[in-house]
C-alpha cells in the first residue's frame, strides 16, 4: 500500500529486520544492528528477546537511538536470543499496535515475528481470517502470518510455519523467534533481501550486510530465495519447501534502498551505483562543465558519470542532514520553502557553469523542479539532468511506498513532457539494459528477467490478488499496512 498524501519526492522502504541467537548480549547486538538498518525505516523500532523462561518485548515509535540506548530498557530485554525491526509506515496511522516484532502466545508457546516486504494477497487472507472469527489487533499484514501459523493443524511448529508461508503471495523476508529457534525466511523469488552472518559462533540474520559490519559479525551467505533457515542449539537447518525457482530480487536495492557499504547478491552496492553513472555517461553525454549529484543518493552515480565523461565532480548542492522530523506539521509558509529545508545550492560551484545534475530516480518530480530552480537562481548557465535508472511509471506493491500511477511523473508525461515540467535543458534516463549491465548482466532477459523491476517495466512477478480479479478487496473497507 502507498501513502498518496505524502508530498516529498523520495521512495520509502518499509522495513529492516535483524536477529541473533545464542549470544548473551542478544538485545544489545540487535539494537546496534537496527541502528545500521535505520535507513530502511525511521518511524518505529522494536525488539523481542527470550531469556529461557519468558519473552520480553519493547516497541517504540521513533528512531532506534531515541529509545534503545537507555540502560533501563535494555535491562528489560534479557536473554540470549532476540529479533528486531525498524519500520516505515505507509497507509493508516503510525500506531504502537503496528510496531514490530509482533508477538503471540500459541499452543506451542510464544512466537515473535517481523517482516520486510508486502503481501499482495494480505487483504484477501485477512478478510478470510476475520470472516472465520479471527480478532486482529493491528492493521499490519504481518499479523496475518501469526494467525495462519496459529490455525495450522500440523503437528510440528516448522510444518505449521511452512504451511502458513505456502499461502502467502508477494514479497517477504522474515525473522521469527520461538523459545527454541531463530527462523529466517525469504519469499520464493527473493524479492526482499536477507543475509546470514556469524558473530563469534552465534548465527545472525539481517536485511543487509552493513548490519553485520556494525557488530563485527562475519558475512556467511545470502539466504536464498524460497529458503527457510531454522537456527537452534543443534545447528542451522536449511529448508526449501516450495522447490527452487530462478531468483528475482528487487533491483531497487541497488539503485536506492540498500546502504552503499552493503553487499547485495554478491555485488557492492556502491560499485553498482558508480557503474550506473558510467553507463549513463555513455548513453547520455552532455555538453557541460561540471557534474553535480543530488545528495546523498545520487553521489556514487555522479562520481561514475564524472569519471566516464572526464568532467570535474563538485558538491553543487549541500544537504542538511539535521532536518529530521522538525516540521511534522509545517505551516504553509514553511511548506513553500520546500526543498530548501534539505538542500541548498553551493553557488560558488554553480555560477556561470553548465551543470550535469545526477540523481538516482524521479518519482513525482516535485523535488527535481525545486532543485533545478534553485540551481538556476544560483547562476547555473545550463542544467542537464541525468537519472541513473529508467523512468518509474508503475507503482510497487512489494514493500516500497510509491504513489498511485497518476502521481508518477513518468506515467503522466513522455520524455519531452518531463523535461518541460522539470524545466531542464535536457533530460535522460538510464536504459533498462544499461541498468542490468551496471549490475553485472548482459542486459535484461525479457523472457526470464533476472530482477524484480516492475516499477520500470510493469512486469509484476506475482499475482496482485488484492488489486485485481474476483478476490479484489476495497482498501476503504479493509486497510492493511505493509511490513
Amino acid at each position: 500500500m502507498c501513502d498518496t498524501t505524502r508530498t516529498d519526492d523520495r521512495l520509502r522502504e518499509e522495513c529492516g529486520v535483524f536477529g541473533v541467537f545464542n549470544q548473551p548480549d542478544a538485545a544489545a547486538l540487535t539494537a546496534l544492528g537496527l541502528h545500521a538498518l535505520q535507513h530502511r525505516g525511521q518511524e518505529a523500532a522494536g525488539i523481542v528477546s527470550f531469556d529461557g523462561e519468558r519473552f520480553n518485548a519493547e516497541r517504540r515509535q521513533g528512531l532506534v537511538g531515541d529509545h534503545f540506548t537507555k540502560p533501563a530498557m535494555m535491562e528489560r530485554l534479557r536473554g540470549d536470543a532476540a529479533i528486531g525491526h525498524v519500520r516505515y509506515s505507509t497507509t493508516g496511522e503510525t500506531a504502537l499496535r503496528n510496531v514490530q516484532p509482533l508477538f503471540a502466545e500459541l499452543a506451542s508457546g510464544g512466537f515473535a515475528i517481523c517482516h520486510n516486504g508486502n503481501l499482495t494477497n494480505g487483504l484477501t487472507l485477512r478478510g478470510n481470517l476475520i470472516a472465520n472469527g479471527a480478532i486482529c489487533q493491528s492493521t499490519s499484514d504481518t499479523e496475518v502470518i501469526l494467525h495462519l501459523v496459529a490455525r495450522s493443524t500440523r503437528r510440528h511448529f516448522i510444518d505449521r510455519f511452512v504451511e502458513a508461508l505456502s499461502r502467502l503471495e508477494g514479497a517477504y523476508s522474515l525473522a521469527a523467534l520461538t523459545n527454541k529457534k531463530l527462523i529466517g525466511a525469504r519469499d520464493p523469488l527473493g524479492i526482499r533481501p536477507l543475509v546470514l552472518g556469524d558473530y563469534n559462533g552465534s548465527p545472525v540474520l539481517a536485511s543487509e550486510t552493513c548490519a553485520l559490519d556494525i557488530i563485527g559479525a562475519k558475512f556467511v551467505r545470502d539466504i536464498e530465495n524460497g529458503e527457510i533457515v531454522v537456527i537452534s542449539r543443534t545447528g542451522i537447518e536449511s529448508l526449501f519447501p516450495f522447490g527452487k525457482r530462478p531468483p528475482r530480487p528487487c533491483i531497487f536495492e541497488y539503485i536506492y534502498f540498500a546502504r552503499p557499504d552493503s553487499v547485495v547478491g554478491g555485488r557492492s552496492v556502491y560499485d553498482v551505483r558508480k557503474q550506473t553513472g558510467i553507463r549513463l555517461a555513455q548513453e547520455a553525454p552532455a555538453e557541460a562543465d561540471v557534474v553535480v549529484p543530488v545528495p546523498d543518493s545520487g553521489v556514487p552515480a555522479a562520481i561514475g558519470y564524472a569519471q566516464a565523461a572526464g568532467l570535474p565532480f563538485e558538491f553543487g548542492l549541500i544537504r542538511n542532514h539535521y532536518v529530521g522530523r522538525t516540521f511534522i506539521e509545517p505551516s504553509q509558509q514553511i511548506r513553500q520553502l520546500g526543498v530548501k529545508l534539505k538542500h541548498n545550492a553551493n553557488a560558488a560551484q554553480i555560477r556561470g557553469r553548465r551543470i550535469v545534475l545526477v540523481d538516482d530516480s524521479i518519482v513525482r518530480g516535485t523535488t527535481s523542479v525545486k532543485i533545478v530552480q534553485m540551481l538556476r537562481e544560483a547562476g547555473a548557465k545550463a542544467v542537464h539532468m541525468r537519472i541513473a535508472s529508467p523512468p518509474i511509471a508503475y507503482s510497487d506493491y512489494y514493500g516500497i511506498d510509491t504513489p498511485d500511477p497518476s502521481r508518477l511523473l513518468a506515467a503522466q508525461y513522455d520524455l519531452e513532457g518531463m523535461r518541460t515540467h522539470i524545466k531542464v535543458d535536457s533530460l535522460a534516463f538510464l536504459s533498462i539494459d544499461g541498468l542490468y549491465r551496471a549490475v553485472g548482466h548482459e542486459g535484461r532477459d525479457n523472457d526470464n528477467p533476472q530482477f524484480t523491476d516492475h516499477c520500470f517495466t510493469g512486469d509484476y512477478p506475482t499475482p496482485l490478488r488484492d488489486r485485481e480479479g474476483p478476490e479484489k478487496i476495497s482498501a476503504l473497507a479493509l486497510i492493511a499496512e505493509t511490513g
